[in-house]
């Protein structure tokens, strides 16, 4: 029998009985007997991330409470220097397939050590904090446009020349080639996210996104 996460199986009297923590209870027999499904409620999450301008946060917040709770951050050794967190980044990927690549594994690692950890070990590295940069319209921004893309998950159903979940890249800039207000309506719809522009498929809000960002993005986007 095939247990899932969060589930912790133990048997009683020939009765298999399922502990769920989850909002879902169910249960299965052994033997014909039917077990009662129990259910476990956990306490609401109080432990929070300390917040912080580098790209890792970010990332912390979207990736790493997928798996535990920010207090597991806090019961890690204090003084952990950038080696050993970004150790501890990697042990995450391999060992129990967190959702993160090796660059967000390095910008975890730097905001992890430069937070929570020895922040010394962290001079001298690039932290992947964005450097002032001039735009193809020639407005000077702080975006770095890589970061937000990878921050916000969008290159898992955009590519850039081919589609996955969303169009690619490349046929939204085709699209919008002759429209005037094309950066405008491509960050509109960025941030309010939708469906039906380009099939069923509904692409999410980002509501979190600055207007800087959103014109870096739909520059981007336009000029693939």
């Amino acid at each position: 029998m095939h247990v899932p996460k969060n589930v912790f199986c133990s048997c009683r009297r020939g009765v298999a009985v399922l502990l769920v923590i989850s909002n879902a209870t169910w249960s299965l027999p052994v033997g014909g007997a039917t077990a009662m499904a129990h259910e476990i409620r956990l306490p609401a999450e109080t432990a929070v991330l300390r917040t912080s301008e580098l790209p890792g946060y970010t990332i912390a917040l979207q990736k790493c409470g997928i798996c535990h709770s920010a207090d597991y951050v806090n019961l890690q050794p204090p003084h952990m220097s950038l080696l050993q967190w970004t150790a501890e980044m990697a042990k995450m990927q391999h060992a129990y397939g967190a959702p993160i690549d090796e660059t967000e594994i390095k910008l975890l690692g730097i905001y992890l050590t430069t937070t929570y950890g020895d922040a010394t070990t962290v001079s001298g590295v690039d932290s992947g904090t964005p450097a002032s940069t001039t735009s193809a319209s020639g407005e000077y921004t702080k975006v770095d446009v890589q970061a937000v893309l990878a921050n916000n998950a969008c290159l898992a159903c955009h590519g850039l020349q081919q589609k996955i979940v969303g169009p690619a890249y490349h046929d939204v800039a085709t699209r919008y080639k002759s429209d005037a207000k094309a950066q405008a309506a491509v960050g509109a719809n960025i941030r309010a996210g939708g469906s039906g522009k380009w099939g069923a498929a509904a692409m999410p809000p980002f509501p979190n996104l600055s207007p800087t960002e959103l014109r870096a993005l739909a520059e981007f986007v336009l000029t693939q």
